[in-house]
């Protein structure tokens, strides 16, 4: 779809995002002078019945639930073309999926973020609509007057719970979808609350509870692992109960799984309240301009000086780079004690991209220093990066070299081991972007290891390993 100027009475700024049946808008309310984001068909659906029935009936569906954790839907409409639109809440901090991109998601914001989802997935279930496609791509995230707000979104898949309770099409995503969904059997309100355990799974320990690479394996799922140490026993239990390749064996609710991590949290004094939601800061703008980095056969993202800094063994530090070769980082001979070099696959993704984390142990993320960085899928830059509410100030972060595009910030006072953390998110190709996330005892530590991440063989890491 070409960049349309008024979208009905709405005024269109950008395009947010694309997918496979529609395009996302932003656009202004003249009228109400706000903020809106449209949904419109994607036009070589238009003449598809059963899709833009689908399509229509999201509208239907989000407008019978009166949840502050469920996007709201203000208007709907059609173009001169006969393609429906929806005009709902714009999400100004993007998905869980970007949030997820930068890094892992404190427990504390972590276990907010799900008692939401979860609040809003128990409304759903209440007014007898199923979702059937819970993930962190259909997580919206939205500043508001106490902090942000998650939000429930995209019922592409919604179904009414009566007519999920007989056979249905398989659909889902793997990696999220209850095993009795992808066996197309009948489904009840369990096998949302499955998804969110996923989801959940993924939040607290940084990894899918499980990986099937198609429906069909999602529907015989092999037993979930530990979730470690640093998850709450209590917690673990209420995620890998709700994770039970049988629903019988899983909570009888979403409102009852809630229940029980919002018990668990509190026992452990991690949970944060919906109401204590804490706001996430803002980064400073950056120029959005092409690099030119085409020509280039290998690129230090963080400045000058890395061939000297590599070569002085003096510093005890060492290269280490990912098994495809594409990524490699320099940094001190402590941080190698955990390496994982083997890729990753990015939220809301198909593909396995190359990506390289090293760190002081397994638990580095949140008990130790070290550095991840990883290709994802993308065209521009975040806005913003996610906030840390666990440190005491950020400010921007140092340059990247002349002629790469970046936002960098730098989070300073947080916890020790690590209280310096720096976020970094550069475009590095026209549909590749490089996160970078660095955890250290001091910032002159966390700058040298910005300065030592190393991207090469673009051509290799656009092609990544597409597993669909």
């Amino acid at each position: 779809m070409s960049h349309p100027t008024r979208l009905g009475r709405y005024q269109v700024r950008r395009r947010l995002g694309a997918g496979a049946f529609a395009t996302v808008w932003l656009a202004v309310d003249d009228q109400l002078d706000s903020e809106v984001a449209i949904k419109v068909l994607a036009d070589n659906w238009a003449g598809d019945a059963h899709v833009r029935r689908r399509f229509v009936e999201e509208g239907r569906f989000l407008r019978k639930v009166d949840s502050p954790y469920v996007v709201p839907v203000y208007d709907a409409g059609e173009l001169d073309d006969g393609r429906p639109y929806l005009v709902m809440a714009y999400a100004d901090r993007g998905t869980l999926a970007d949030r997820l991109a930068l890094g892992p998601v404190p427990a504390p914001e972590a276990l907010r973020i799900l008692v939401e989802l979860g609040t809003g997935l128990q409304a759903l279930h209440d007014r007898d609509v199923l979702h059937r496609d819970v993930k962190p791509g259909n997580v919206l995230l939205r500043g508001h007057d106490d902090g942000e707000r998650a939000m429930l979104a995209d019922l592409g898949l919604g179904k009414a719970l009566d007519v999920s309770s007989r056979l249905t099409v398989i659909a889902g995503t793997p990696a999220y979808v209850a095993p009795e969904q992808a066996r197309g059997e009948g489904l009840d309100a369990r096998a949302d609350l499955y998804s969110l355990a996923a989801l959940a799974h993924l939040l607290l320990t940084g990894r899918p509870a499980r990986a099937p690479e198609s429906l069909a394996v999602a529907g015989s799922p092999p037993p979930v692992p530990p979730m470690g140490a640093a998850v709450p026993p209590a917690v673990e239990a209420a995620v890998l109960r709700a994770l039970c390749v049988d629903r019988e064996d899983r909570q009888a609710s979403v409102a009852e799984f809630v229940a029980e991590l919002t018990q668990a949290g509190r026992a452990d004094g991690t949970l944060i309240e919906p109401a204590r939601s804490t706001p996430a800061r803002t980064a400073p703008a950056r120029d959005r301009g092409l690099p030119a980095l085409f020509a280039a056969t290998a690129l230090v993202l963080a400045g000058a000086g890395l061939g000297a800094w590599a070569a002085d063994s003096a510093r005890g530090e060492h290269r280490v780079s990912d098994t495809t070769g594409t990524l490699a980082v320099t940094v001190p001979a402590a941080w190698t004690s955990s390496v994982q070099g083997d890729g990753w696959t990015p939220p809301d993704s198909d593909q396995v991209l190359p990506a390289l984390a090293l760190g002081t142990d397994r638990t580095w993320r949140t008990e130790g220093q070290g550095v991840f960085a990883g290709l994802a899928e993308g065209d521009d830059l975040p806005a913003r990066t996610p906030g840390h509410p666990e440190c005491a100030d950020e400010r921007p972060g140092p340059d990247a070299p002349e002629g790469v595009d970046a936002l960098t910030v730098v989070h300073t006072g947080c916890p020790a081991p690590a209280p310096v953390v720096v976020e970094r998110v550069a475009r590095v190709a026209e549909d590749r972007l490089l996160w970078v996330q660095v955890r250290s005892s001091d910032l002159a530590a966390a700058e040298r290891a910005l300065a030592g991440v190393e991207l090469d063989g673009m051509a290799q890491a656009r092609s990544g390993t597409d597993r669909r």
